[in-house]
């Protein structure tokens, strides 16, 4: 068994694209509407779905916007810098929510990132 992928509910389908591929790096790998229920489905990440987990993208067309709720929690995403991946988010017009530094109560760095519908994205620095 493996993880095949983290659905999360998005209001501008073509924003969040935009965020995942542009500022975050990762590649659009499928896109296919569904006019019989009135959505969208985008699945975006790093390498091919039969390697890889991937976030897949739901647009429901009459939904501009979702409560975040509070039993989600985050994506994680590791990276080689945790610190350069923050600058370079920035660079990109992401919002970084908290910048690049140990964590509280251990020592891998991490950071937080935030998405255009508000969901917080994890960076964790490889271990060297």
């Amino acid at each position: 068994m493996r993880i095949l992928h983290t659905m999360i509910r998005v209001g501008d389908l073509d924003r969040s694209i935009a965020f995942y591929t542009e500022v975050l790096g990762m590649q659009l790998l499928r896109r296919r509407d569904y006019p019989g229920g009135k959505f969208t489905l985008a699945f975006v990440g790093y390498g091919p779905e039969s390697d890889e987990a991937v976030i897949e993208l739901t647009h429901n067309w009459d939904t501009d916007a979702y409560d975040l709720g509070n039993g989600f929690g985050h994506i994680a995403i590791e990276v080689d810098d945790a610190y350069a991946a923050c600058e370079a988010i920035k660079k990109r017009g992401g919002v970084v929510t908290r910048e690049a530094g140990p964590m509280k109560h251990g020592s891998t760095v991490i950071a937080f990132v935030q998405d255009p519908d508000g969901y917080s994205i994890e960076l964790i620095q490889k271990k060297t």
